[in-house]
């Protein structure tokens, strides 16, 4: 599967570009549209050039099917475009998490997969960020979305 417009939309509305690196809540240098590191895996630093939104643009897409091949790899269960779009967004924000897979998985109900949606990975560097919370609700929500 590939990340449908409306899923790739979900993820730039919640990154934002940044043409400069700078540090994210977690301290870590980020370019572009939440990336931390290029096509090929050089990681970014605060050193490195400023970026156009064109160059921005073609990180994420060289870096998007990563993150797509995670959540092919790790869900065994058949998916909806939107379950797809928002595993893909929480991955491409998260890194993955073994736990939300194993619920989708295990079709846990419903209920138990919203409630991991919008309780976990909402903090960074120890403090509850609302714009986690914002982008977990959405994606719980496009997850549930018809």
């Amino acid at each position: 599967m590939k990340t449908s417009k409306k899923g790739i939309d979900l993820i730039l509305s919640f990154e934002g570009f940044s043409s400069k690196p700078y540090l994210d809540a977690a301290g870590i240098p980020t370019i572009g549209y939440g990336n931390t590191y290029y096509p090929g895996g050089k990681k970014v630093t605060m050193k490195d050039a400023s970026i156009s939104k064109d160059k921005g643009e073609e990180i994420f897409a060289a870096v998007l099917p990563v993150y797509e091949k995670i959540v092919m790899n790790k869900i065994k269960v058949s998916l909806t475009q939107n379950q797809f779009d928002a595993l893909v967004s929480h991955t491409y924000n998260t890194g993955g998490s073994d736990t939300l897979f194993s619920l989708i998985n295990k079709n846990a109900s419903d209920d138990s997969i919203r409630n991991w949606f919008t309780t976990k990975y909402i903090t960074s560097g120890g403090k509850v960020l609302k714009g986690l919370i914002r982008r977990r609700k959405a994606e719980a929500d496009f997850y549930f979305s018809k």
